[in-house]
C-alpha cells in the first residue's frame, strides 16, 4: 500500500523533535487522534506531516500512547513496533482475502493475477470483477480508516477508469472507519464501505512420545 499508509512510514526518517516526549504538536497530535479526526484535518491544525501523522496513529492504535513515553528512543523503537504490526496486519488480511474473496461479495473474483496492480499513484492492493462485469477496486486498511483512505481508493478508481470500457466501483475494507471517512462514502454511489472482523480457531495437537 501507499499514499496514506502507516505500513510505508520510515521511521528513521521522522525529525528527531517530533518523537520528543514534550513536543507540543505531537501532543495536540494524539490528542486529536483520541478524538476521533482524521490525518488531513491533524495535519492542517499541528503543521505536521501525514507521514508523521500515521506513525503517532499507529502507535496510538496499538495501545502506546496511554502514558507519554519519556525515552525518545524506546517510543522510536516502539512507533517502529506498530508500524511492522500494522504491515504485517495488512499483508495477512490482503492474503486471506484473495484466498476467500466470496466472503467479501458473493460472485466476485480476482482479476489481477495474484499480486498488487501498480498505477500512477501507487498500488492497488486487490483488483476484481464482480458477477456484472464491472471492475472492483478494493482497499485494505488495518485499523481505523479516515477519510484519506477514500481519496486514495477514488485516486486509484479513476486510474483504472481510463484503462476500461466497463463500470469502475470501490470497496474500503478496515477494521472501523472514523466519522468522516463514512460522511464521505455516503454521497459516492459507487463506494462501499466493509468492516473485517477476525475468527479464531483452536485446534488440539498431539504431542508425539
Amino acid at each position: 500500500m501507499r499514499v496514506i499508509n502507516t505500513s510505508k512510514v520510515k521511521c528513521d526518517s521522522l525529525c528527531p523533535s517530533m518523537l520528543d516526549a514534550k513536543d507540543p504538536k505531537r501532543e495536540v497530535a494524539v490528542r486529536m487522534i483520541r478524538e476521533g479526526r482524521d490525518n488531513a484535518e491533524i495535519s492542517d491544525a499541528t503543521g505536521l506531516s501525514i507521514g508523521q501523522i500515521a506513525a503517532y496513529r499507529a502507535h496510538y492504535t496499538m495501545g502506546k500512547y496511554g502514558a507519554l513515553i519519556d525515552s525518545k528512543t524506546e517510543e522510536i523503537e516502539e512507533i517502529k513496533e506498530a508500524v511492522e504490526a500494522t504491515f504485517s496486519l495488512e499483508r495477512d488480511l490482503q492474503a486471506a482475502l484473495r484466498s476467500n474473496i466470496e466472503q467479501l461479495e458473493s460472485g466476485l473474483r480476482v482479476v489481477d493475477g495474484g499480486s498488487e496492480r501498480r498505477v500512477s499513484f501507487g498500488r492497488i492492493d486487490i483488483t476484481a470483477e464482480d458477477k456484472e462485469g464491472s471492475i472492483v477496486v478494493i482497499e485494505l486498511k488495518a485499523g481505523e480508516a479516515d477519510r484519506d483512505a477514500i481519496g486514495q481508493l477514488l485516486s486509484y478508481m479513476g486510474q483504472v477508469v481510463e484503462t476500461v470500457a466497463r463500470p469502475v466501483r470501490g470497496i474500503l475494507v478496515a477494521g472501523s472507519f472514523s466519522a468522516r471517512a463514512i460522511s464521505a462514502a455516503r454521497v459516492l454511489a459507487n463506494v462501499e464501505l466493509k468492516a473485517y472482523s477476525f475468527k479464531f480457531f483452536f485446534n488440539s495437537v498431539k504431542a508425539e512420545r
